[in-house]
């Protein structure tokens, strides 16, 4: 691969016709966080799991931000350049379909990013715990586009406010959005994994 390479881990597919899944983890983890996730939300997916490039206090994010909350959108856009040209240099050489990205707090913020400035890039998007990465995003064609949206309840980070306004946006765009609002905090629960594998199902079902 060339400059755009991430650190990363690819498990092929273990079952013919499973969507492949772009894996992206939150504040502090790395390529193996979101692999045995992955697992159990698609059995038998491809996984393309990178680690994101932007360290804050060591610990690696997908882009910069200025304080919690409150990201540096100049390092969103730039970010979401380099991750798109990865995921297509990693189909190219893995062999692989536009991939469904499920993405946990920081990565699922630069998976919405993605989705509003890179729209080709990804089949669709599980979303958890994620927030609007900016503030005046460029007009996407997100045409039918799943997108599945966990937030909190209880959540600290991310106001309940702001993830219905990220579901407002993408359906906007056209995207085909199904917003879920859990009896939970940050972290995921059980009822994640449950919902989005359940969702995944469907939508795979749908495409065949």
């Amino acid at each position: 691969m060339t400059e755009n390479a991430f650190i990363h881990r690819f498990e092929p597919a273990t079952r013919a016709g499973s969507p492949p899944l772009l894996l992206l983890h939150g504040t502090g983890g790395d390529e193996n966080d979101l692999l045995r996730l992955g697992s159990m939300i698609s059995a038998g997916s491809a996984l393309l799991s990178p680690r994101g490039r932007v360290l804050e206090h060591g610990m690696p994010r997908f882009f910069r931000r200025l304080t919690e909350g409150v990201f540096d959108e100049d390092d969103v856009r730039r970010r979401a350049q380099e991750l798109g040209d990865f995921v297509s240099e990693a189909r190219q050489r893995y062999g692989i379909a536009a991939p469904v990205a499920v993405g946990f707090s920081n990565g699922a913020n630069i998976a919405a990013a993605l989705l509003l400035l890179k729209p080709d890039v990804l089949a669709g998007a599980i979303l958890l715990r994620a927030m609007v990465p900016l503030s005046d995003p460029p007009r996407a064609d997100l045409a039918g586009k799943p997108v599945l949206l966990l937030s909190g309840q209880g959540d600290p980070i991310v106001p309940a406010g702001n993830s219905a306004r990220l579901a407002a946006l993408l359906s906007q765009a056209g995207a085909s959005v199904t917003h879920r609002v859990l009896p939970a905090g940050h972290q995921l629960s059980q009822a994640d994994v449950m919902l989005a594998r359940d969702w995944i199902g469907n939508v795979d079902a749908k495409a065949a």
